[in-house]
């Protein structure tokens, strides 16, 4: 059997004024097209947004929570250095963790604190291995 990755779920704040945060940093900022929830679920108060052909971020309403561990997800991405510089003209945070060779990257959060990694993939980092 294989499997694939379907969906990431991240929590934000309930209510339209989060609700219309979450549009604008993962639409507006990180350029991923929002696409209907389905009818079933719509009074979940739910956002959700194409990853690629098949993937799809969930970003679901959860009253806050102060989590500090370094649990995230990961968007590949095709300029690393053109969206760091983005996202710090936006006002948000970035900052860069230990070097993966072939994989420049750096971490974010986004307007709820979840953490988000962003990578592109330029060369297969085993080739880098000793």
């Amino acid at each position: 059997m294989k499997a694939h990755l379907q969906h990431v779920s991240v929590p934000r704040p309930p209510g339209e004024e989060s609700r219309k945060k979450a549009v604008a940093y993962y639409s507006g900022l990180l350029g991923l097209e929002e696409k209907p929830v389905p009818t079933t679920i719509q009074h979940l108060d739910l956002v959700w947004f194409k990853l690629g052909e098949e993937a799809e971020l969930h970003v679901f309403a959860e009253d806050p929570i102060h989590d500090l561990s370094q649990r995230h997800f990961c968007l590949a991405i095709s300029d690393v250095e053109a969206m760091r510089q983005k996202l710090t003209g936006a006002g948000y945070e970035v900052w860069t963790p230990a070097e993966i060779r072939g994989r420049p990257r750096f971490f974010t959060r986004d307007p709820f604190q979840n953490i988000i990694e962003l990578t592109t993939i330029q060369d297969d980092y085993m080739k880098f291995q000793g």
